[in-house]
């Protein structure tokens, strides 16, 4: 096999949104870092079959609403 062409495996800290935590192997990052989930399968609609609304945390929807919102029909 050739050298250095694999990416480099390292444990970070995955945060869910309701705060827990577990680890695992990632490319994500350096060692050691935290990667804060915004959505995660608990929360977003896809896997909860749609019963929760999906929070937008000033992206794309609210990009949207502040463009075109005094647009009446």
């Amino acid at each position: 096999m050739k050298a250095n062409i694999h990416p480099n495996y390292h444990k970070i800290t995955v945060v869910m949104t309701d705060g827990t935590q577990y680890t695992t192997r990632s490319t994500w990052g350096k060692e050691g870092d935290t990667l804060n989930l915004d959505i995660d399968p608990r929360t977003h609609p896809a896997w909860t079959g749609g019963s929760q609304t999906l929070v937008d945390r000033g992206g794309r929807l609210s990009k949207f609403k502040n463009r075109f919102g005094n647009i009446g029909m």
